[in-house]
């Protein structure tokens, strides 16, 4: 795909996939490196993953602002160097008008039309996010924004919680689950929380505990959730992607919530590929994802024995996979972790297979068809 050549929206891709494809459509998503070694290595996996013909690839956008340029290039990137067709994150916070105008500006550009509108997390060492603009607090505000000035230019699609945003759960303590109601059980998360016991006193240390917790999105709390998800279509959003989670029957009852609350776009599930213990182990307490019994025993039994992780990892994904399509996904979004062999091991074991060869030269991509 050329530099001046406008990309495909992805919503109309996906609406030809449906009534052109037998099985679900795949795309990647990568996050920008911190170091020029890290460039090279994502470009070799861009390679390996584009033989495998995916609908689209993103890149996501830093707390802030913080990587929006490299990003960018990342993003065009994709588009000139493999002819891929782009999808950009985009977040709102901490950013002032005039940066979100002047990166909107640029995608349009290099003809890039396909926008991930997010919110976004608060910046490295920072708790919370803030809004530099009160007209741009929230994912809803920057679909509104990116509509009204840009018109029908970008296809939008927008984030969406199965078991709520983390924002939006409830901390509990463990024996509460007692008390939950059969739809917050399907939706909560078990965690520790450390606790001091003793005061640090001169060379004495302090003395903790770890107390078990649960996170729930409480029934009148996803109530909202969906509420607002609806607000996001309804000011011009096309599709939803989710993130991640492990439970995979919580995707089909997240679905069915968004078809009750007249939410009828495509609902893509975000899969996460597990490829190291400390990774799984630091996203699923970030985002409170809830996980079951089974493959948390699993993950601490093989938790020393790298390669055994990532076997796991693959046999998972694929089992996940397999069962999303039974649910109807109709497609599946990979968060690669800007590595290739985890991802290509699932598609492999779904019976998806290298449909091109692609070649990558320093300044050049060569394709050529299996």
């Amino acid at each position: 795909m050329s530099a001046f050549e406008t990309s495909h929206k992805i919503a109309d891709a996906i609406e030809e996939a449906r009534t052109t494809s037998a099985r679900p459509w795949i795309s990647f998503e990568f996050f920008p490196p911190k170091t020029e070694h890290g460039i090279v290595s994502l470009k070799k996996c861009i390679q390996h993953l584009m033989e495998y013909d995916p609908l689209f690839l993103d890149v996501t956008w830093g707390a802030g602002g913080s990587t929006s340029a490299l990003t960018l290039d990342l993003v065009k990137m994709t588009k000139e160097l493999f002819g891929a067709n782009p999808n950009m994150h985009l977040t709102c916070t901490n950013m002032d008008v005039e940066h979100i105008h002047t990166a909107l500006d640029k995608c349009k550009e290099a003809g890039i039309c396909n926008i991930l509108a997010l919110r976004g997390d608060p910046p490295v060492g920072q708790e919370r996010w803030t809004a530099a603009d009160v007209s741009l607090s929230c994912a809803a505000d920057l679909v509104k924004y990116i509509r009204e000035h840009y018109g029908d230019f970008f296809s939008i699609a927008v984030a969406g919680y199965p078991e709520g945003h983390p924002n939006a759960m409830t901390e509990l303590p463990a024996e509460d689950v007692a008390n939950l109601t059969d739809s917050e059980l399907t939706r909560y998360c078990k965690d520790t929380k450390t606790e001091v016991v003793t005061e640090a006193s001169g060379d004495v240390p302090a003395q903790t505990i770890e107390r078990p917790i649960i996170h729930v999105c409480r029934d009148d709390a996803f109530t909202k959730e969906m509420e607002y998800l609806k607000s996001k279509i309804d000011l011009g959003a096309r599709f939803i992607v989710t993130q991640m989670f492990f439970d995979v029957e919580v995707y089909g009852t997240f679905v069915a919530a968004c078809r009750q609350y007249g939410i009828n776009v495509p609902v893509v599930p975000g899969i996460m590929c597990i490829s190291n213990y400390g990774g799984f182990k630091r996203m699923i307490k970030f985002c409170k994802t809830r996980v079951q019994q089974e493959i948390m025993d699993k993950m601490e039994e093989l938790k020393d024995n790298a390669d055994a992780i990532k076997e796991y990892g693959i046999q998972l994904g694929v089992k996940m996979c397999q069962r999303l399509q039974e649910l109807g996904a109709p497609g599946f979004h990979f968060y690669t972790l800007n590595t290739s062999h985890v991802t290509i091991s699932i598609l492999e074991g779904l019976g998806y297979h290298r449909v091109k060869e692609v070649h990558l030269n320093e300044n050049a991509v060569e394709v050529a068809h299996a």
